[in-house]
Parts: structure tokens; sequence; C-alpha cells
């Protein structure tokens, strides 16, 4: 029989007599099994060195922290803890497969804290830090399937978005739902809660990690109700959910339990200022009674609580971190050849007004834009070398700033 008629590996040229097993493939092709081994070792090993590369590439807790540290004021305790879960869940997700029967579970996370302490922009920043697409949910917009508002599964699609369409990225991204308190049991509730528990239910199989068909972004059969368009499968496996909310209220279930816990001498008895330290004792079982199911809370094993920022705080929020709010008018300022002082006062009064608010670090930008804008205004008519300094006044009376040269002479815009 010639040599041709007998079938043999393609790659390294044995006959099917010459090889435990040979496999056929399109056009007369054969590969066999000591090749198809061969080839298996050549792509576990690029994996391995992908992984190794990807996990030395990661940055480590303290490098994560110290970055934080440039960007968010405070909130040290929040910092190292999402510092280490943060690197865990990338370590976890660069580590090639095993077979020692050791499975690494997915952590995602809680964040508790009130308006304004920081919770979006420690994920923002997070995100930067690690390089990875992040979508920014509102759980009150969540509802459960088929009812009107938007799916669960259309923050997937949200974050397929944000990654520009590249699948294993948008798979190792980060997905932050805000407000999540607000999805909490509601027992007195007559109808259907589709916004509270129902969406907690929804959430379960994402937070989890599980394979999602998602509606293809080629797809051509948008508002053809009768066609079935083509999806794509997005695995939620790697992907890490971090959840926040003010959760107000909650420092009173804390509370009741650990003073129910503690009776007789040497209890330790909280009074009403010390919110951010009884947060800092949450448990499980204080979620439950919040209104959060068993299933969801179990989804959410890291817990993280921010404090509230008082006025030293909110001071410097607006005058250290890299992209400090007085650091960007300031920019703005520049770029028409001025230059913008805050005084002391006003900087403080700036902060109380925010803690009036109850908006915290969020209403600063409100407060400043207010105050900022007769600035705004008049300095691009003045010229160059011109010097603008805020007062305290200036804050408390919302009155135009005084505006002089390098010199101290005050100088007048044109009117036009």
């Amino acid at each position: 029989m010639p040599r041709s008629a007998i079938p043999h590996c393609s790659f390294c040229g044995k006959s099917n007599r010459q090889v435990n097993r040979l496999i056929q493939g399109n056009d007369g092709a054969y590969i066999c099994d000591e090749c198809t081994q061969i080839c298996a070792d050549i792509i576990a090993r690029e994996l391995h060195t992908e992984a190794a590369n990807t996990a030395a590439a990661l940055p480590k807790p303290k490098k994560i922290f110290a970055t934080l540290d440039q960007f968010v004021v405070g909130q040290d305790d929040a910092k190292k803890t999402l510092a280490v879960a943060v690197y865990n869940h990338y370590k976890r997700i660069s580590l090639p497969p095993s077979n020692d029967g050791v499975d690494l579970q997915k952590s995602n996370i809680l964040m508790i804290g009130p308006t304004g302490s920081g919770k979006t922009l420690l994920v923002h920043t997070l995100a930067n830090i690690l390089n990875v697409p992040v979508y920014i949910a509102d759980a009150n917009s969540l509802t459960e399937a088929g009812y009107v508002g938007q799916d669960v599964q259309d923050i997937l699609t949200a974050l397929l978005a944000n990654a520009n369409g590249d699948l294993p990225s948008a798979q190792r991204g980060i997905i932050y739902i805000d407000e999540i308190d607000k999805i909490a049991r509601k027992p007195t509730s007559i109808s259907r809660d589709i916004s509270g528990e129902g969406v907690q239910q929804a959430l379960l199989k994402i937070l989890e990690g599980s394979t999602v068909q998602l509606p293809a972004a080629n797809s051509n059969a948008v508002g053809n109700f009768n066609a079935n368009p083509p999806t794509a499968p997005f695995n939620t496996n790697h992907v890490l959910f971090i959840c926040g909310g003010a959760f107000i209220g909650l420092d009173g279930i804390i509370e009741q339990r650990v003073k129910g816990n503690a009776l007789g001498f040497g209890a330790h008895i909280h009074s009403k200022d010390d919110t951010a330290d009884i947060l800092k004792e949450v448990m499980p079982d204080d979620l439950l009674k919040y209104g959060l199911i068993p299933e969801f809370v179990g989804r959410l094993p890291i817990i993280v609580t921010l404090d509230a920022l008082d006025e030293n705080a909110l001071i410097q929020i607006l005058t250290q971190p890299k992209n400090a709010l007085i650091k960007q008018y300031q920019k703005l300022m520049a770029m028409d050849g001025a230059k913008l002082v805050f005084e002391d006062d006003a900087l403080r009064l700036i902060a109380q007004e925010a803690i009036q608010r109850g908006t915290g670090a969020r209403g600063l930008r409100s407060i400043l834009e207010r105050i900022m804008r007769n600035v705004m205004f008049e300095v691009p008519s003045v010229g160059e070398e011109t010097v603008c300094t805020i007062t305290r006044e200036d804050v408390l009376f919302n009155q135009e700033p005084t505006l002089t040269g390098e010199d101290g002479v005050p100088k007048i815009a044109e009117r036009i």
C-alpha cells in the first residue's frame, strides 16, 4: 500500500500505526494524539506565562492604598480594605486553572457610608488604577425583568459598552451599584415589590458568577419583535461587583443589638454621635433586619464602612487631592492668565455649608459653581496678571470678588 494512501499526521508525519489516535480534520488533514498533547502543553505554558505577567503587573495593596490616598481624603480603613479586596480579586482571576481542588471564590464588596463620603470616587479611582472598565448603576432604576425600568442584565450591556465592545476586558471590569439600600425588602408593601426584594433576587445570579446572553453588538434585529436577535455570552465570574448605600437607620439596628448583648457592669453604651463607630460593628444579621435577603448578603462578604466627613476633611478635599476642586478652578483661571486664591475662612465656610446641606463632598462642586460664577464671568475681560481673592464675605453674601493686579491695585473688567 503506497505511503500516500496511509493516513498520517500532518504535523509529525507519523502514520496511524505509529500513534494511539489519529484525528481527521478538513481537507484530509490529520493530527495525532502526541501532537495534540504537545499543542496543549504549549497553550498551557503560554497561559501560565500570561497569567504570571498579569499578576506581576497587578499593583500590590500598599501601592493601591498609596494611589487612593492621592485622590481620596481620609477613609483609611476603607481604603485598606478595598486595596486588599481588589488585589485578591484580580490575583484570583489571573491564576491558571489547577487540579489541586482549591477553588478561590469571588468576594464582592458592600460599602456603607453617608452621602458624599467618597464611595463613588473610590470606585472610579480603583478602576483607573487597575485600568479596567467600570459602570456605575443606580439601584433605584433597576426592576425585575418584564417590568418598566432597567433590567439587571442591562448593567452588563452598559459595562460592555464602556469597554468599547471588548468582551474579555468587560468580563474583568467593575460594576458599582449605588443606592443599594433602596432595594431593601418592604414588608409593608401591598403590591408586588418589583423594585425591592425582586431586584435582589434578580441580582443574585450575576453577583455569584454566571453566563448571561446579551444582545450582540452587531444585531440588525432591533425593533423587529418577531426576530430572534443574535446573542453573545457574558460571563460574570470575573466581574467585581461593589454595592454601596447610606443605609439610613442601620446604626439604630446595630445599636439595639449591641445594647441587648452587653448588659451589666462594663457594658459599652453608644451615644448618638458615634454613628461611624457603630456602623463598623455591622453584622450580616443587621443587614437582614434592614431588609436585605440572606442570599444577597451572602454574595457580598466584604463589608466596608466609611466615615462621615467633618469640616477639616472637607477642606482637605477642596485643596489637597491631585484633582481637588480648587486646583481645577485655579487651572481654569490660569488659562486666562489669572491667579485664584481662597482665604482660609472662605474654605471653612464652604465646608460648613456642605455639612448643613447634608451632601458631604458631593455638594462642594455646586457650592463652588455658585461662588465662581461671577469670577469666571469677569476674569476673561480683565486681562492677564490678575489676582482674584475669594473672601469669607464673598461666600457668605454671594458678592462679586475683588480683582486686583499683582501690585494689589484693583482692576475693573471691560463692560461689553
